[in-house]
């Protein structure tokens, strides 16, 4: 059934200093949407306020899950991972001294999850045989690459319906970030996921995003209605292809 976002208006920030001003996007069911920045503009604040650990001070987010519509204001981040949203956070924020198949059960600790768990490892193995082959392993010990990896999967362990993920290609090289790239593109359509993607890597990210958005100083700068869009618009040439 549909998943689909919706941030209407969201003023957010930390005490008195404000990130974001009159934040809005959307994204719609089965999109892969691409929120472009380069650092300090906002990207990682937006993320924090979708999933309940920055609380707006102005404006709503709207989940629709599965048919069913949801403020997301107000909770706590536990309730919106309850209620079907994932997320893979900057820095990918492992539990270094647990091993791989450890940090992925911990990942499934919401209820509707629970009875998916042996079917979403089973997954998460085949589609990351890196893990299966250290599953052993502490998550610490392993590279950035494989850590990139357990996040992913981690968070695909809670059967999410819509998918955030923030700065997937931070540390990696450049062959590690194309591929993780692409297997963002395979975990959305083999799970039928609504993805929203924070990054700053134009070139990687506009590969596999069906649109975009780009945020400059906490406010939504430009929005691209197809790729071809973004790649042509003279903001996204000025800051990120050195035009």
């Amino acid at each position: 059934m549909a998943s689909s976002l919706t941030v209407a208006g969201i003023d957010a920030g930390y005490g008195a200093v404000r990130v974001l001003e009159g934040v809005s996007l959307n994204v719609g069911n089965g999109e892969t949407v691409a929120l472009l920045g380069t650092n300090g503009n906002g990207k990682s604040t937006l993320m924090k306020s979708i999933m309940g650990m920055v609380r707006p001070s102005k404006g709503s987010i709207r989940a629709t899950i599965d048919g069913a519509e949801h403020e997301l204001v107000g909770r706590s981040t536990e309730e919106i991972v309850d209620l079907g949203v994932g997320f893979v956070p900057e820095g990918r924020r492992l539990f270094p001294k647990l091993t791989v198949t450890e940090n992925l059960l911990l990942g499934a600790f919401r209820p509707k999850a629970r009875s998916q768990i042996a079917r979403n490892l089973d997954f998460c193995f085949e589609t990351f045989p890196r893990l299966k082959e250290r599953a052993a392993q502490l998550a610490g010990s392993m590279s950035g690459g494989e850590q990139q990896m357990l996040a992913l999967a981690r968070a695909l362990m809670s059967a999410p319906r819509i998918l955030l993920i923030d700065e997937p290609s931070v540390g990696l090289a450049p062959l590690l970030v194309m591929r993780t790239i692409d297997k963002i593109k395979e975990l959305k359509e083999s799970y039928d996921l609504s993805v929203l993607m924070a990054e700053q890597n134009f070139t990687q990210a506009i590969r596999i995003a069906d649109r975009g958005y780009v945020i400059v100083h906490g406010k939504i700068a430009f929005q691209g209605d197809s790729a071809e869009a973004l790649n042509n618009n003279e903001l996204i040439r000025e800051f990120y292809l050195g035009a």
